[in-house]
């Protein structure tokens, strides 16, 4: 029989009491031989609700004698608020209420002890607040609100905060040191090396535009506080409103049943979801703050942009030293996603010193982007050893071959899990027609037009782990109610919980019901990092695996026969080939209830987690204009078992065409002069678009689980897709047309440039 533990388990400063839990270390791994539901393709199982508008979204939520909010922002990117007159928006019909600075009470957020502060510090800070009974009566009451600034020098540009004439936004100044890592002797190294390129990378602000923008819609009944929000993280939304508004778990309820996308920006309480929960607690009505598009592009986080220096040594046929330096413009965020993590981990390398900055500047926060650091990370690297593969004459994969086969992480010195790496690159290579690669590229669809490939490598964490709980209910007629605190941002969550459970339990994935996103459920973990499935799902096999335990010693008392030899088979029990329905069984045994639980077993502390891939690009050039037309990507990855190939591949295929906006055409202006964001719409902010996408993209897995991971040999596939496509687009452009360009996206205008100066070389 499994062990049966009690735990207590800390996060994020909340502590959850589990309840009795079946320890997941012994069950049996998964062979993958006779299951009928891990390893198929199988469609969404809420498809349908979504496709339908059945699904309820944040922005669905329209409650009762509710109250629309609008907030008024600053336009200036820093200045001090010294007086707010708001009598005439007061007195507009339909106006309940006004917060700001001189009259909110104090609600903790991110450090400070209020969401209204006395100097804004970016284009977008939140000034004030209007609850009305319409939004146009909101709006307007917004113009009527007179803010007296007393306008402060700003800084919004990277390269300008870092100098020395740039205004101080900090005591300390506007740069900080964020990482640092050394190993070996990099300066001996260097000296010893038969070739060194030095070089300098730039990525561009990237802005995540969910297609459902941030929001949340709050209601208060006097005893609890009822938040829908569009997040990735309820329970992180719960712990933020526990901390702004000082109210007890038990009175706060955050709901997430479907997100329309967050890419990380979602993870916790925002300003709008504790402004909705101050006026409905205050006026004693539902209110509903929904940020528009250009509030979405202005307030609500990016990929910060980045500065990167790159010397990297090669001696002989190997990569001797690599010293990489990073700055990210951070804005007011207050943390920094570190590009050089990448470097430190990816590759075995004996001598590698790498430092991370993080600047502080006037132009809105950095917020988690898919992959924070290591996109923007991998781009510059990855080109790099590019760059030095072509100084010493080798093939860019036989010189990645070289290094990417230990099976320990060269940051950690600990063994990976699991690692296949190098059967990404085979897979890889063989699928692109790497044979066919020259340098100097190849022939294009005109003599205007050259064709070029490139490649690049992906590492990632992915391997979860605890806290996350779940539990199994089997009603009388046979149905069951998964429940688990997690939520579906987009990923298809719901499926792939649905067939484990479906699997271990023994029935139809139709009468497996999932319940999740509600705090009121088991806790669960943030949606994101690549955690989610390999967190949540050992968790739900715990569980169902713990019910069926108890369905068959029921079973065993009903039919008379020891609980050994029977097994459940599509919702029946079956038993020296008799075959009794599940609702036979649970209707004879009355009251009783059957409800499994399981929570996620620690990780080894002796193992690294990791996830990886690699990335391969065809594309052509056309020479006169710098345009970009990506032909073919093909994706491997290595991320232990694949439990829904349908879903995984679509993972794959979003990620890809995620990173083409970000290796293209993404790119956030800010004017330096007034710090206004020129593009925060989509008309002018450009996203990739069906015309964009690559004609064919191909996703192969390596698809063998990880054993030592989890229960379920699971690893995480939400970064892996957008980590390594824009250095492989961006190495396939330089053998098309040997110009490099080191700055993303690589635009037409760049593409231009770095011909004029390959061409002014030659």
């Amino acid at each position: 029989m499994p062990r049966v533990v009690k735990s207590r388990e800390e996060f994020e400063g909340e502590v959850y009491e589990s309840l009795v839990l079946v320890e997941g270390r012994d069950l049996p791994l998964l062979d993958g031989g006779e299951r009928t539901e891990i390893g198929h393709e199988r469609r969404r199982v809420d498809g349908t609700a979504r496709v339908t508008g059945r699904a309820r979204y944040t922005q669905d939520v329209y409650l009762p004698a509710m109250l629309f909010v609008r907030v008024l922002r600053s336009p200036y990117p820093r200045a001090r608020v010294r007086r707010i007159d708001t009598k005439k928006a007061e007195a507009l019909a339909g106006v309940r209420g006004v917060l700001h600075r001189f009259n909110a009470p104090k609600a903790a957020f991110r450090g400070e002890d209020t969401i209204f502060r006395e100097e804004v510090r970016f284009v977008g800070d939140e000034v004030a607040a209007v609850a009305a009974d319409d939004e146009d009566t909101a709006a307007e009451a917004l113009r009527l609100i007179e803010v007296d600034y007393e306008l402060l020098p700003h800084v919004v540009d990277l390269e300008e905060a870092i100098g020395d004439v740039a205004p101080r936004l900090e005591t300390d100044g506007n740069v900080a040191e964020a990482s640092t890592h050394k190993r070996g002797d990099v300066r001996k190294a260097m000296k010893e090396a038969d070739a060194v390129v030095e070089a300098t990378y730039r990525t561009s602000t990237q802005i995540h535009n969910s297609l459902e923008t941030h929001g949340a819609v709050a209601s208060w009944d006097g005893e609890v506080l009822t938040v829908f929000e569009s997040t990735q993280h309820v329970f992180g939304v719960r712990q933020g409103l526990k901390m702004a508004l000082k109210l007890p778990f038990s009175k706060i309820r955050v709901v997430c049943d479907y997100m329309g996308g967050g890419f990380g920006s979602k993870g916790g309480v925002g300003k709008y979801s504790i402004i909705a929960s101050l006026f409905a607690m205050e006026l004693g009505r539902p209110a509903r703050c929904i940020l528009t598009r250009d509030e979405e592009n202005l307030a609500a986080g990016n990929r910060s942009a980045t500065l990167q220096q790159i010397r990297i040594a090669g001696k002989g046929r190997e990569i001797t030293a690599i010293e990489h330096t990073s700055w990210a413009n951070v804005g007011q965020g207050k943390w920094v996603a570190n590009p050089t993590g990448p470097t430190n981990t990816l590759y075995d390398v004996a001598n590698v010193s790498s430092k991370s900055y993080k600047v502080v500047t006037n132009a809105g926060a950095l917020s988690a982007f898919r992959a924070p650091g290591y996109v923007e990370g991998t781009f510059a690297l990855e080109c790099a050893v590019d760059e030095l593969a072509e100084r010493l004459g080798i093939d860019p994969i036989a010189l990645r071959r070289k290094h990417a086969g230990s099976p320990k992480d060269p940051l950690s010195g600990k063994r990976y899990s699991d690692k296949h790496l190098l059967e990404c690159y085979r897979i890889g290579a063989e699928e692109i027609g790497w044979r066919r690669r020259r340098n100097g590229g190849m022939r294009g669809s005109a003599p205007h037009r050259h064709r070029g490939l490139g490649m690049a490598t992906q590492i990632w964490g992915g391997g979860g782990g605890p806290p996350a709980y779940a539990t199994v209910h089997l009603n009388p007629d046979g149905t069951v109610v998964l429940t688990a605190g997690t939520q579906d941002i987009g990923t298809g969550t719901r499926t792939v919980l649905a067939q484990i459970c479906a699997d271990e339990l023994g029935v139809d994935l139709a009468d497996v019901h999932v319940r999740i996103g509600d705090t009121e459920n088991p806790y669960g973990p943030i949606s994101a990092g690549s955690v989610t499935l390999a967190s949540v799902g050992p968790a739900v096999r715990i569980a169902a695996r713990d019910a069926r335990e108890q369905l068959l010693g029921a079973a065993a008392g009903v039919l008379e026969t020891p609980a050994g030899e029977l097994r459940i088979d599509g919702g029946v029990v079956v038993s020296k080939g008799a075959r009794t329905p599940l609702s036979e069984i649970l209707g004879k045994v009355e009251n009783n209830t059957v409800i499994g639980k399981g929570a996620r077993h620690p990780n080894d502390p002796e193992l690294s987690q990791r996830t990886f891939g690699a990335h391969f690009a065809e594309v052509e050039v056309d020479l006169r204009t710098g345009e970009i037309t990506v032909e073919h990507i093909v994706a491997v990855h290595d991320i232990g078992r694949i439990v829904n190939p349908l879903t995984a591949r679509s993972q794959v295929e979003g990620g890809v065409l995620q990173a083409l906006g970000f290796a293209l055409t993404e790119e956030r202006f800010v004017d330096r002069a007034t710090g206004r964001v020129m593009n925060g719409n989509l008309e002018n902010y450009k996203v990739p678009t069906v015309k964009d996408v690559p004609t064919k993209i191909t996703v192969k897995f390596v698809d063998r689980p990880d054993r030592r991971a989890n229960n379920l040999g699971v690893k995480g596939l939400g970064e892996p897709p957008i980590i390594p496509t824009a250095a492989a687009i961006a190495n396939a452009v330089a053998n098309a047309t040997g110009a490099r360009i080191r700055h993303a996206p690589l635009t037409r205008a760049r593409v231009l440039d770095a011909l004029a100066v390959a061409e002014a070389r030659s």
